[in-house]
Parts: structure tokens; sequence; C-alpha cells
């Protein structure tokens, strides 16, 4: 039997009840709201360390292929569509076997909620090692489908320019220790500077996320960034949309 069906096979059910909350990512310059990340959460809003501490390698194919439905069922729910926002959706490469196969489930969500796949970003983060070849196959994959890919908290993980250089995605989220205080540390405004430069010339849209204050907000602005995300703009809402209306856009 093939490796497309191996997370069936193999794979144990995730039994486990969980939910999500939406944290809104704003463009600042045109006063909106660009998408929505869903963020898993326990069934009374319990943190995200509660419902991941029961993942682990027999069930991890389950909890992802769960997840994916979660958030698109529960985000047409609060009528996601009726805006133009994106709905963003957490995904672990190590969860999928065959990029076409895995993803007939949220194809099939997708039908049922009627939610484009245009809609959609598929976020991963490079926090783990990962098999690059196998990564580069999902990340094309899912682009021919039509979803936008998103590479989270770049900067903090294994593989850095590295993996940027052997793919590109839509999408590159800024990781929030480089944002932390940007206002008072110039050799971070520096950094951010060249990167957004560098993401611009190879026609990545750029998010800063983590965003606390209202000078971190400024010094992110400075640089020609519109697309943020963070505490200083709203937090996450647990099964809610957070409104244009409460969140924060002093700056």
């Amino acid at each position: 039997m093939s490796a497309s069906c191996a997370g069936c096979r193999d794979g144990q059910a995730f039994q486990n009840p969980f939910s999500m909350a939406f944290q809104p990512i704003v463009d600042i310059e045109r006063r909106q709201v660009f998408a929505h990340e869903a963020l898993v959460r326990g069934i009374r809003g319990e943190g995200a360390g509660a419902v991941l501490s029961t993942v682990d390698e027999g069930n991890r194919y389950a909890f992802d292929q769960q997840c994916r439905v979660k958030a698109i069922e529960l985000a047409a729910r609060l009528d996601l569509t009726a805006s133009d926002a994106r709905l963003s959706i957490n995904f672990m490469p190590n969860a999928v076997y065959e990029p076409r196969a895995c993803i007939r489930a949220t194809l099939a969500a997708c039908k049922t909620f009627n939610l484009p796949a245009e809609r959609i970003i598929f976020e991963f983060t490079e926090g783990e090692a990962l098999d690059v070849a196998h990564l580069k196959n999902i990340l094309t994959t899912y682009r021919e489908i039509g979803f936008l890919t998103a590479i989270d908290d770049f900067g903090a993980g294994h593989s850095g320019l590295n993996l940027l250089a052997k793919m590109q995605p839509d999408i590159v989220k800024i990781d929030m220790d480089l944002i932390r205080c940007i206002d008072a540390d110039r050799a971070k405004q520096v950094i951010l500077k060249h990167l957004v430069a560098m993401l611009k010339e190879l026609s990545i849209t750029v998010i800063c996320e983590g965003i606390e204050t209202l000078e971190e907000l400024k010094a992110i602005r400075d640089t020609g960034v519109t697309l943020i995300q963070g505490f200083g703009l709203a937090r996450p809402s647990f099964e809610r949309l957070t409104p244009l209306g409460e969140i924060s856009l002093a700056a």
C-alpha cells in the first residue's frame, strides 16, 4: 500500500474535543482585516497547550485533518464569507503524507461551507527540522489548488534563509522576537528593513506579528510593512471573528 494512505491506514484517531480562537491580521494601510488566523483552543477556551499536549506521532495526522475542517466550519459559521478577509490555518508538514491525498477532507469542507480555496492561507512554522523536498512538494501542490502559503515565525527556526532560497511562499510572517522593542533597537530596524526589501524583490508579502505597543507599530510602519498582527491590535477571540471596529489602529 502506498504512502498516500499511510495516515489513514496507520494513524490513530484524535478523540479530544477542541475549538478555535481567531486573531485578525490587519492591513493598516487599507484599514481592513486581511485575514483571521485560526488558533486551537480547548472547548472552554483553554490555551493551545492543553490540546497540543495530547498530540503525538500516532494521532498527529488525524489532529491536523480535524484542525483544518474545524477552522473552515467555524469560520464559515461566523460569517467569514461576508467580508473579503481570508482564513489562515496552521498545518503540520510532517502530518502530510501525500499532498493531494491528504487535502481531500479540506477541499470537501471548502465545498460544504462555500469557502473558496483562494480565501485560505496555509501557514507552517520552520521551528522543527523539515524534509525540504517534501515541504516544497506540499507548497507547490497547495498553490496549484489555489491556496496561499506562508512561513510562520520566520527567522526563529532551523532553516531560515536556506529554506527561503529553495522555496518561495506567498507570505512570510516575521518572528516576533525581531519585532519586540524594535523601536529602541537600531540593529533590529536595519535587519528588518533589508529583510523586507529582499522579500519584496522576491514578490513575497510580509506580515509582522507580535506587535504589542504603539511604538513598535510605528517602527514597523516606517519599514513599509502594512500587514500587522499582535496583541497591540487585537487578541485572539474565542469562537469569534474580531470586527474592524474593535481593532486598535492608532498608529
